[in-house]
C-alpha cells in the first residue's frame, strides 16, 4: 500500500474558491477510483491560493480482481452427445476469454446453460490513475473559469506545476502544456526555489520548511494564534469573525500578523462603519478593549514574514487611513440630509420594473404594517412608531454609506434614525425589518421589528407572484423562500395570529394590477407557496412528511397554531394504537369523499332515524366532543383537542361494526352520512387523517 499525492500548483486562486475545489477534486477522484476498482484508505486536502492538493492514505498497487459469471449457450447447442464442445461452445470460449476446461453447466429455469466464471486481473494503480487523474484535475468546479496562452482547457487560474506520486513514483501525466512530476515549490518570497519530493509523506515537511502551511485547519490556527498574541500586548481582543478569518486563511501561505494603529478622531464614527471599512476593503481584524469599545487598532495578516514588521504596519496604516477618510466624509455627507429627504429620493430607486420604485415600496409597507398591527391589537404609540418606520425603512439605500458598504442597510438607518433624534423603537425596527438576512440569521427582537420585517417580505413576495415571478427549482431571485422563511418564523417567535388569508388579500389589492378573480387565485397560489416552505421547516423539526400534509391540508391561515397542531399530531402518531385510530378516522374521511355528493346535502343529523345505539351513542359523543375541542382550540390546548378526538375511536369503531353506511333506505343513508360529514368535520378541525400512512 502506498500513499497518492497529486498538488496542482497555480497562480493564485480566489479565496471563496479553495475549500469547494477541494471538496470537488476530493469527491471526483473518490467515485473515479471506486468505478477503477482502486481500494484506498482516507483521503486528506490541503491547499493554499498557489496550489490544491490531496493525498490519499493506503492506495493499493492493483484494482481488486473481478469475477463475473458469464452465461453461454443452452447445453444441447453447446455440447454433443459426448460432453465434447460443440462449434457454438466454442465460440463462447473464445468470446469471453476462457479455456474449454473453465466451461461448466448450470441448472436454471430455462434448463441447463454452458457458463464460466471470468475473472479480470487487476490493472496497476499507477497505469489507471495515469488516465483518471487528468480528467479529475479538469473536473474540478470552479464558480468562474479561465482559458490561457493558446491552451484549450480551462481552470481556476493558470496551472504552472503538477507533482504526482504514488510512494516513490511519478505518475506520468499532461495537462495542458504542463507534465507531472515530483516537484513542488516553496513559497513565492520567502523560499521561492523548486522542491524535490521523494514521496508523499515529507510534503508537508518540506513545505512547511520553505514556509508554507498547505494544511488549512493548521494555518487557521496559526493565525488566530499571532492574533491573539499580537492584541493581547496592547491589552485589547480580536472581535470574533469567523467568515474573515476563513477568507484570510486562504488568501495567505503563510500568517504573520501585525498590530496597527488609526487616529482616534475616527472612533467617532459609528462602530459598523469602522468595522466594516477595515473588513471590507482591507481584510483587517477590529479590535476592543474588554469592556467590548472599540479601540483605534486593527490586525492585519500578512503573508510574508518580512525583517521591519513595524514598517510593514506603517504601511497598512496609511492604507486604512485614506479608507477611514473616505468613510468619515461619507458619514458626515449623509448626516447633512434627513432620512425624510432621502426617501423621497427613493422615487429614483427601482424596486422592479413592473412593481415600481422603491418609494412605491415603502407606501405599500406603511398600510400593510398597519392594518398587521391591528390585527395584534397593538396600541397607539406601537402601531405609530411602526408607521413611521415603514416610512423610513429603506431611505438609507440613497446614503452614501449604504452605497460604498451595501452590508450596511438597515444598519445606517438605525444610526441615521438615532441622529435625528427618532425615537428607539423606530430606529431599532429600521434595523430589524431586514431580519433574518440568512438561513439561521437573528431575527427581529422587537415587535415593531417583527411587524415591519413582515411586512417588507410579503409585499416582495406578493408582488412577484403578481407579475409571474415565481420561485422555480433552480431559480429565485428575488429570495422569496428565504423571505418567506422569514414570515414564518417571525410569526411563530412573537405568536402572531394573523389570517395569512387576509394579510396575502391586503398586499396583492395595493398593486391595483388584479380584479377579484385574480386575487382569489393569486391567494391561493402565495398560500401554497408558503405551505411548501411550512413544511420544508416542520419536517427539519422532525415532523413526520404525512403529519405535516395532514396538518396543512386542513389548516393555512395561522402559523402558531399549525406548529400546534402538527407537533401535537406527530406526538400522537407515537401512541401504540394510533394507527388503528388513523384507520377508524381515514375510514369516515374517505367514505365522505367517496359518497355522492347528492347523497351527502343534507347536513343536519336526525336522533329519529338512528337504527342502533351505536348511532345514538357516537352522535351524543360528537356533540360533547365537539363542544370541548372547540374550547380547546379557542384556549391553544391543542393537545388536550387532539386527545379528546382520539377518544372516539372506540364508538367510531362500533358504529361501524353496528351499521351498514349506505344502507337501503334513502333517508337513513343520508343521515349517517351526514353524521359522518360532521364527525369528518370535527376531525378536520385539526387534521386530514386521510392523508396519514398507516
Amino acid at each position: 500500500m502506498n500513499r497518492l499525492l497529486v498538488e496542482i500548483g497555480t497562480e493564485e486562486i480566489p479565496a471563496g474558491y479553495i475549500y469547494p475545489a477541494l471538496e470537488s477534486f476530493s469527491a471526483i477522484l473518490r467515485k473515479k477510483m471506486e468505478v477503477a476498482r482502486i481500494a484506498h484508505g482516507e483521503i486528506h486536502v490541503y491547499g493554499t491560493p498557489r496550489r490544491l492538493t490531496i493525498i490519499i492514505d493506503d492506495v493499493a498497487g492493483k484494482q481488486t480482481p473481478l469475477s463475473v459469471e458469464m452465461m453461454g449457450p443452452p447445453e444441447r447447442i453447446a455440447m454433443d452427445d459426448s460432453g465434447n464442445l460443440t462449434v457454438p461452445g466454442q465460440k463462447f470460449a473464445e468470446k469471453i476469454g476462457v479455456s474449454p476446461k473453465q466451461l461448466k453447466v448450470m441448472e436454471t429455469d430455462k434448463g441447463r446453460y454452458l457458463y464460466a466464471v471470468k475473472t479480470e486481473r487487476g490493472i496497476a494503480a499507477k497505469k489507471i490513475l495515469k488516465e483518471i487523474l487528468p480528467e479529475s484535475i479538469l473536473s474540478i468546479y470552479f464558480p468562474k473559469t479561465m482559458r490561457w496562452s493558446n491552451l484549450n482547457i480551462q481552470f481556476a487560474r493558470p496551472i504552472h506545476s503538477i507533482a504526482a506520486l504514488l510512494g516513490n513514483d511519478v505518475i506520468p501525466f499532461q495537462v495542458g502544456d504542463v507534465k507531472s512530476g515530483r516537484n513542488t515549490f516553496g513559497h513565492r518570497f520567502m523560499a521561492p526555489k523548486k522542491l524535490k519530493l521523494s514521496s508523499p509523506d515529507q510534503y508537508l515537511e518540506i513545505l512547511s520548511d520553505a514556509f508554507v502551511m498547505a494544511d488549512i485547519s493548521r494555518r487557521k490556527e496559526e493565525l488566530v494564534t499571532q492574533m491573539n498574541e499580537a492584541v493581547a500586548r496592547i491589552n485589547g481582543l480580536v472581535i470574533p469573525d469567523d467568515a474573515l478569518v476563513d477568507t484570510v486563511t486562504n488568501l495567505i501561505e503563510y500568517p504573520a500578523a501585525v498590530v496597527g494603529r488609526f487616529d482616534d478622531e475616527f472612533l467617532e464614527l459609528p462602530r459598523e462603519i469602522l468595522i466594516t471599512s477595515m473588513r471590507v476593503h482591507q481584510k483587517y481584524f477590529a479590535v476592543v478593549d474588554h469592556q467590548d469599545n472599540l479601540m483605534p487598532y486593527f490586525v492585519a495578516v500578512n503573508n510574508t514574514k518580512a525583517n521591519d514588521m513595524d514598517l510593514v504596519a506603517k504601511g497598512h496604516e496609511r492604507v486604512l487611513r485614506a479608507r477611514l477618510a473616505d468613510a468619515q466624509f461619507f458619514f458626515n455627507t449623509d448626516l447633512k440630509n434627513s432620512l425624510d429627504d432621502k426617501a423621497e429620493k427613493l422615487n429614483s430607486v427601482l424596486f422592479q420594473a413592473d412593481l415600481g420604485s422603491m418609494h412605491d415600496k415603502i407606501h405599500r409597507i406603511k398600510k400593510l404594517a398597519v392594518f398587521l398591527a391591528a390585527t395584534q391589537n397593538l396600541d397607539e404609540t406601537q402601531t405609530a412608531h411602526i408607521s413611521r418606520a415603514a416610512g423610513l425603512c429603506k431611505s438609507d439605500l440613497v446614503s452614501h454609506a449604504v452605497i460604498e458598504f451595501p452590508k450596511l442597510q438597515g444598519i445606517m438607518g438605525r444610526v441615521y434614525a438615532h441622529k435625528q433624534k427618532e425615537s428607539g423603537s423606530v430606529a431599532t425596527a429600521i434595523e430589524e425589518h431586514y431580519r433574518p438576512t440568512s438561513a439561521g440569521g437573528p431575527l427581529p427582537e422587537t415587535v415593531e421589528g417583527a411587524v415591519l420585517s413582515i411586512s417588507d417580505k410579503i409585499d416582495s413576495i406578493c408582488g412577484c407572484f403578481s407579475i409571474g415571478l415565481i420561485p422555480t427549482g433552480a431559480s429565485d431571485p428575488y429570495a422569496l423562500r428565504r423571505q418567506a422563511n422569514g414570515i414564518i418564523l417571525i410569526a411563530l417567535e412573537n405568536k402572531f395570529t394573523f389570517s395569512l388569508d387576509d394579510l396575502i388579500k391586503n398586499s396583492l389589492n395595493l398593486f391595483n394590477k388584479c380584479d377579484a378573480s385574480e386575487v382569489d387565485l393569486l391567494t391561493e397560489k402565495i398560500i401554497e407557496f408558503l405551505k411548501g416552505r411550512m413544511a420544508h421547516l416542520l419536517e427539519e423539526e422532525g415532523i413526520s412528511k404525512d403529519a405535516v400534509a395532514a396538518v396543512l391540508s386542513v389548516s393555512k391561515d395561522n402559523i402558531p397554531t399549525i406548529w400546534q397542531k402538527a407537533h401535537a399530531f406527530q406526538l400522537l402518531k407515537s401512541e401504540p394504537d394510533f394507527e388503528i385510530l388513523a384507520t377508524a378516522f381515514k375510514r369516515v374521511v374517505n367514505i365522505i369523499k367517496k359518497a355522492d355528493s347528492s347523497e351527502t346535502v343534507s347536513q343536519t343529523v336526525s336522533d329519529s332515524l338512528f337504527e342502533h345505539n351505536s348511532e345514538s351513542a357516537l352522535f351524543n359523543l360528537y356533540k360533547d366532543v365537539k363542544q370541548r375541542v372547540d374550547t380547546h382550540i379557542k384556549n391553544g390546548n391543542i393537545d388536550k383537542a387532539f386527545s379528546d378526538i382520539a377518544s372516539m375511536r372506540e364508538s367510531v369503531d362500533r358504529f361501524f361494526d353496528d351499521v351498514m353506511v349506505m344502507a337501503e333506505d334513502i333517508d337513513i343513508r343520508r343521515n349517517r352520512l351526514a353524521l359522518l360529514g360532521q364527525i369528518s368535520g370535527l376531525f378536520a378541525l385539526l387534521a386530514d387523517f386521510s392523508k396519514v400512512s398507516t
